[in-house]
Order: structure tokens, then sequence, then C-alpha cells
């Protein structure tokens, strides 16, 4: 058994995580920031659940981009080939389940 407590948890950097749980290769990993990430796309499919903070989610889709925010409690879910990138508002942390190795 394991008890992680997400809102006192901080990273060294930027995007610094520790990881959760390793299920068959999909990975679950939570996030600590401050600073936005990068655009990209994943290997497969991700989850993103806002534990703490305020995130705009940017996406690109058939060459237009829209944004979305995330508040505390909200999940944004990213199919196959989904351009995005999180720019957090301040700090946050970020639970994010995805393929082990994905950008």
């Amino acid at each position: 058994m394991r008890v992680i407590r997400s809102k006192e948890f901080t990273a060294d950097k930027a995007w610094g995580a520790i990881d959760v749980a390793n299920m068959n290769g999909i990975t679950t990993r939570l996030h600590w920031t401050n600073e936005p990430y990068q655009w990209h796309v994943n290997d497969g499919e991700e989850v993103f659940a806002v534990l703490d903070g305020v995130v705009d989610m940017h996406v690109r889709d058939s060459g237009r981009e829209y944004s979305v925010v995330l508040s505390t409690g909200d999940v944004f879910f990213a199919e196959v080939g989904c351009e995005h990138v999180a720019l957090p508002r301040c700090e946050a942390r970020i639970l994010v389940v995805e393929h082990q190795g994905s950008v």
C-alpha cells in the first residue's frame, strides 16, 4: 500500500514527477510544475487530471488552435494524434496516465 499526498508534492524542476504505478506499460505519474510544457503528440492516448491548480490546455486540430481551462478536478483526454501543450497559470499538480516512455 502507498499513499501520496499530492498537495504536498513538489519537484526540483518544472514537470518533475514521481511514479505512482506502472501497470503493464501504462504509467501513472504525479507531476509538479509552474512552467509550460512543450507542444507534443503522445505515442498513445493520455489522461491528464489536474489535482491542484489551474492549467490552460492548448490543442491544435485541423490547422486551428484552441484552448480550454482545466481547474482542480478536471480531466483532459488526448486521443492518439492530438497535438497539445499544458500552460499552468501558477503551481499545478497533475496526474498523467499514458504509455511508458511517452513524451
